[in-house]
């Protein structure tokens, strides 16, 4: 799980699955960050969830993390996520595309203190 906000998600050697959410929102808030925070919430209660990095400067941009497809297939009918989903349709995003990806391989670099 991300050790805290704004950080790059800890995750398990592969293989594992990314789900990749981009979207444009409308105008509209009413509730937006109220919703998204509940979401990572119940996310990061659900079994198989690894963690999430999220970034948003016009284009929005979340990666979850997840340890199989029947952990996203269970994620995704959970039913308070239903709703946002409804929500994200009816009045925050004028787009969005969801990808999923299996992980084969990963590396990276971390600055020591």
């Amino acid at each position: 799980m991300n050790k805290e906000v704004n950080a790059i998600a800890y995750t398990p050697s592969p293989p594992y699955y990314a789900v990749i959410f981009t979207s444009l929102r409308t105008e509209v808030d009413d509730g937006y960050g109220e919703m998204a925070d509940q979401m990572v919430e119940l996310a990061k209660k659900q079994s198989g969830y690894l963690g999430h990095e999220s970034a948003r400067d016009g284009l929005g941009i979340t990666v979850s993390y997840w340890e199989s497809l029947d952990a996203i297939r269970n994620w995704k009918m959970v039913s308070e996520h239903l709703f946002a989903q409804r929500m994200g349709r009816e009045k925050w995003y004028s787009s969005y595309k969801t990808r999923i990806c299996l992980v084969e391989r990963d590396y990276g670099f971390e600055l020591e203190n």
